[in-house]
């Protein structure tokens, strides 16, 4: 998010009695904790497989620590995202929260000094074992903010890819069979387009289109490709023939019908409500969405990796982190632990979440099988790219407006390109 990328109406809840406030002071000594109150947040939908999974943890947590009150407050994805720097460094900080990975989102909060190091409680409490090392890559962040290597500043509470899900019910009606090859994906969009269906799921608005893009660029691309955009390991072109196939290729779409012109101000969540209504064959985007699907689609539905490319879109899951400002940095680290539980990775992995520390065989379920075995597939061939928002802060935003530019037809591919270049270098550090 996903980057990425979410979904939730920010509505607060409040899980156990009353708020109750702890007092700011010198919270890295643990002399201001009070230990009575853990404040929370995520943006995790409710029926979604990590809301579920969260819920279930903060009963465990409340079981294990009793008098102890959890004040919980579901927060927007993108009102995390432009607003935590302000939020995090003042008083008003919860104990834990979910929050982006990456160098652009949680590499910079560690390097503006607003996450606590994690390092001895990772190692203290075995999270450093529990997870592979790809699942690990975004944990960690040099002085700098790029992840990779240094401190603890986040654990990944599940791992997450992107996929191809699509409507086996329209494709039936259609007569379309399920793409093998990119060549058959794009026949059966064309078939859609024939029809009058437009075949791909979008928003413009927020990190959908933009990932359509990515994949395609990663279609194109290999694993030294990806550390140079992503970990500053060489020189990244916005014209090389990955980017400009990448480019070329979505604007191409738009002009063929498999993306709506007027997708450009859609929402993810409006996007993933279309898929949910059985108004869109195609959606491709990531396993956050797999639960919710499950639980709400009323037709019968599949799901395949992008075919003919060895990388896609994917990482560890969103981090939880402790704010700097934290006032029970204790009770944090208790909770961030139970949902590294095998109670709550089982429970996690069984309503169609990746979970990150769970045991195989207790995953029972068919179509999380299935999810977590391609995830499984992607981790063995070294295939996850992380996101195209990640490298530089304040990427995001530059690639959702220049999308939409793209999606309505305002720019073309060589100055969408020339766009992304000049954000890219003046954020990158100078090599």
């Amino acid at each position: 998010m996903l980057t990425v990328r979410r979904r939730v109406v920010a509505t607060a809840v409040v899980l156990a009695g009353s708020l109750v406030m702890a007092s700011c002071g010198d919270s890295d000594s643990g002399s201001s904790e009070d230990g009575k109150t853990l404040k929370l947040w995520h943006y995790e939908a409710p029926n979604s497989a990590m809301g579920q999974a969260w819920n279930e943890a903060v009963k465990e947590f409340k079981a294990k620590h009793p008098g102890v009150k959890v004040e919980f407050e579901a927060k927007g994805f993108d009102q995390i995202q432009k607003t935590a720097p302000m939020v995090l460094n003042s008083s008003d900080a919860p104990d834990v929260m979910e929050y982006n990975k990456g160098n652009a989102t949680a590499g910079l909060l560690s390097k503006q000094g607003l996450l606590t190091d994690l390092t001895e409680e990772a190692t203290k409490r075995g999270w450093d074992k529990k997870l592979s090392a790809s699942v690990r890559t975004t944990s960690v962040y040099d002085a700098e903010g790029v992840m990779g290597s240094g401190k603890w500043y986040g654990v990944p509470n599940y791992a997450e890819y992107t996929m191809v899900f699509y409507n086996k019910d329209l494709f039936a009606k259609y007569k379309i069979a399920e793409p093998k090859s990119f060549a058959e994906l794009t026949a059966a969009m064309d078939k859609f387009v024939q029809n009058k269906v437009t075949p791909l799921a979008n928003g413009g608005a927020e990190y959908i289109a933009h990932q359509y893009l990515y994949q395609l660029a990663l279609s194109k691309a290999d694993r030294s490709w990806v550390d140079s955009y992503e970990l500053y390991k060489g020189k990244t072109d916005f014209h090389d023939a990955a980017w400009t196939y990448a480019a070329d290729t979505f604007a191409d779409w738009v002009k063929k019908g498999y993306i709506a012109k007027t997708s450009s101000s859609v929402k993810a969540e409006e996007t993933g409500v279309s898929f949910i209504q059985g108004k869109a064959p195609i959606l491709f985007s990531g396993s956050w969405w797999y639960g919710r699907f499950v639980d709400e689609a009323k037709f019968d539905w599949g799901t395949f990796l992008w075919p003919d490319s060895n990388l896609t879109l994917g990482s560890g899951g969103n981090l939880w982190v402790v704010p700097k400002n934290a006032k029970n940095k204790k009770l944090a680290y208790d909770f961030i632990d139970i949902t590294m539980s095998k109670k709550i990775q089982n429970l996690l992995g069984n309503k169609g979440g990746v979970p990150v520390a769970a045991d195989a065989n207790a995953i029972t379920d068919p179509k999380s099988k299935t999810l977590i075995d391609n995830f499984n597939t992607l981790s063995q061939r070294d295939g996850l790219a992380f996101y195209p928002d990640w490298p530089v802060p304040g990427f995001y935003d530059v690639l959702v407006s220049e999308t939409q530019k793209l999606i309505t037809g305002s720019d073309q591919p060589d100055g969408y390109l020339d766009s992304l270049q000049e954000a890219y270098d003046k954020g990158a550090p100078k090599q």
